[in-house]
């Protein structure tokens, strides 16, 4: 896949610069802005630009782009009703952080209403305001669209700087590092063994590993600072840090289940990446996924459509009479006898059962983690 490159830079940007105050402007929700880098460098090739009113439709009804790509997730720019009253199509409307900062410029071509129960249906497969993407669509969104394509002025602040590459850069390392095969692995979660022991699964076959965890995730979630000690910790101590690199990825969690699955399929491809891990419930949420619905989903893709391998992986569970984490494939034993780590699982095995915290997680992430889960309980007793 060629990469998009709309990032201005030096005269294109300077130029665009002496005139921006002429230019309209418009606020946009910081998940947008986020979305507007990944467009420009490439991380959402091959769109280019927030999608036309024909481009969403086609990406709700038959998960393609017009020109025939797939794609399954609407790269859309939502505004309030007052916010469209200065600008018309055709203009060209610089697109503002909520502080106030020019991020980008929106070569605008189109202003369309759309629908939003069509839209969760279709994205999130339910209308129930409860699942955090439809309440975020809901409640958070405008009712208007913006569609056009975008150019880069100003790269938005990102908490991990020193983990952050674009597409352009991934790919740049793999030659580097002369990978010809690499698995991107996708995660808003701490790394527990069942995550190690996929992850080292598909290390077996390839040639290096991308870890590239959301920084974006939802109220609840374990925070970022706090997972990105836990990744840095895994990697120094339990991984070949000749075949791994950590890479943060900065797009916000939709929990759109298996058409996120896809999505992140895609962005690994953009950034370089040969093979994805999908495993069980890939960016599902509560129980509005079935557990592998995430997988099935590939199989309405021609082969090789999606130019990335999907690796599938059963959830994997530490088995007390095996003595080692296993999946289905692999354990013979009763269910009574695994552990299948979870947030609220792994939370009160951490502050309950030091014993069986060494089997399901490294002791040195065990440790981080119970601090941060203590501080919780803490606060908690004391409000």
């Amino acid at each position: 896949m060629k990469l998009v490159n709309r990032i201005l830079e030096n005269q294109e940007r300077k130029k665009v610069l002496d005139e921006i105050d002429e230019y309209p402007s418009v606020s946009i929700a910081d998940e947008m802005i986020l979305d507007a880098e990944l467009i420009a460098n490439g991380g959402y090739s091959p769109i280019d630009g927030f999608l036309t009113q024909n481009d969403l439709q086609l990406v709700l009804d038959k998960m393609h782009l017009s020109d025939g790509s797939p794609w399954t997730i609407p790269i859309v720019l939502p505004v309030n009703e007052d916010a469209i009253n200065e600008i018309s199509e055709e203009d060209d409307v610089v697109l503002k952080s909520s502080e106030d900062e020019k991020i980008a410029i929106l070569h605008l071509e189109e202003i369309y209403g759309f629908d939003k129960k069509e839209f969760a249906s279709k994205v999130f497969g339910t209308t129930d305001s409860d699942h955090p993407g439809v309440g975020w669509t809901f409640y958070d969104w405008g009712d208007t669209l913006l569609a056009g394509k975008v150019d880069l002025l100003t790269r938005p602040k990102h908490p991990f700087e020193k983990y952050h590459m674009d597409p352009e850069e991934t790919r740049k390392e793999f030659q580097k590092r002369r990978w010809e095969t690499i698995v991107g692995f996708q995660t808003r979660n701490p790394v527990h063994r069942s995550h190690e022991y996929i992850q080292k699964c598909a290390l077996e076959i390839v040639d290096g590993l991308l870890l590239h965890p959301i920084t974006i995730t939802r109220k609840g979630d374990v925070p970022a600072k706090t997972r990105m000690k836990t990744y840095q910790l895994m990697l120094n101590k339990y991984y070949p840090r000749n075949r791994v690199i950590l890479s943060t990825l900065t797009t916000a969690m939709r929990y759109a289940g298996p058409r996120e699955a896809v999505f992140h399929a895609l962005i690994r491809r953009n950034f370089g990446c040969t093979h994805f891990i999908v495993g069980r419930d890939h960016a599902g949420v509560g129980d509005y996924y079935g557990p592998y619905d995430a997988q099935r989903i590939f199989n309405e893709f021609n082969e090789g459509e999606l130019e990335i391998t999907p690796l599938f992986f059963e959830n994997a569970f530490y088995c007390r009479k095996c003595d080692s984490m296993a999946t289905e494939k692999t354990c013979p034993h009763l269910k009574s006898n695994r552990v299948a780590p979870s947030g609220t699982k792994v939370r009160r095995i951490l502050l309950e059962d030091e014993n069986l915290s060494k089997k399901i997680m490294r002791p040195e992430v065990a440790e981080l983690l119970r601090e941060y889960y203590q501080k919780i309980n803490d606060k908690g007793k004391s409000d």
